[in-house]
């Protein structure tokens, strides 16, 4: 596999995946939410600067909650009382002027959301992902992006999981098999 990294800004749009207060104040591993944040933060800059795509993805719910998946499971994700600010972004992020905002239901920034649409009509071909958390909102993205067919790039220390374990898995046997796994520097280099 080559390590060469490159990519055309006017075809590449950086994907942010629940990069919200009310997750990255969640325990998670290997990485703290502020370095996964400052991360999303420089890549957000670089591709604001080289007129790239920002797409930045919250999950959310109605006031009373009645558009949320609610199917039985084994073990939650956690819930209760959410703060009113639960849903904005990290301030660090933006969002920029001409950053897409998507809202999305459940894991997958695809389904129930216009984001395909938005990508397409600017001509989108390669999407570089982070977020928290890697194995849940990351990882349902990019398979739906990889069924899709669009190029991903994983920035690897710009997304975190709820364990080391959770997110090393997913990097080493799902995302390296849907697109090339680099960081944030080397995504940056190869933008700029």
């Amino acid at each position: 596999m080559p390590d060469f990294l490159s990519m055309n800004p006017d075809q590449t749009a950086l994907v942010l995946i629940d990069l919200q207060k009310g997750i990255i104040n969640m325990p998670v591993a290997p990485y703290d939410s502020s370095t996964v944040v400052s991360n999303a933060a420089r890549l957000a800059k670089s591709f604001r600067e080289n007129n790239g795509l920002v797409v930045l993805v919250h999950v959310g719910s109605s006031a009373n909650g009645e558009d949320m998946i609610d199917v039985p499971t084994d073990a939650s994700l956690g819930g209760g009382e959410r703060p009113d600010d639960w849903m904005e972004f990290a301030p660090e992020l933006g969002p920029g002027n001409e950053d897409v905002i998507i809202t999305k239901k459940q894991w997958g920034a695809f389904y129930g959301t216009d984001l395909d649409l938005q990508l397409r009509r600017r001509g989108i071909d390669t999407l570089v992902m982070g977020g928290i958390a890697t194995n849940f909102g990351v990882e349902s993205t990019a398979r739906d992006a990889y069924e899709r067919n669009y190029a991903q790039i994983f920035a690897e220390d710009a997304m975190t999981d709820m364990s080391d374990e959770a997110h090393q898995f997913a990097v080493e046997n799902i995302l390296k098999r849907m697109g090339r796994v680099r960081s944030t520097d080397e995504v940056i280099k190869a933008l700029s």
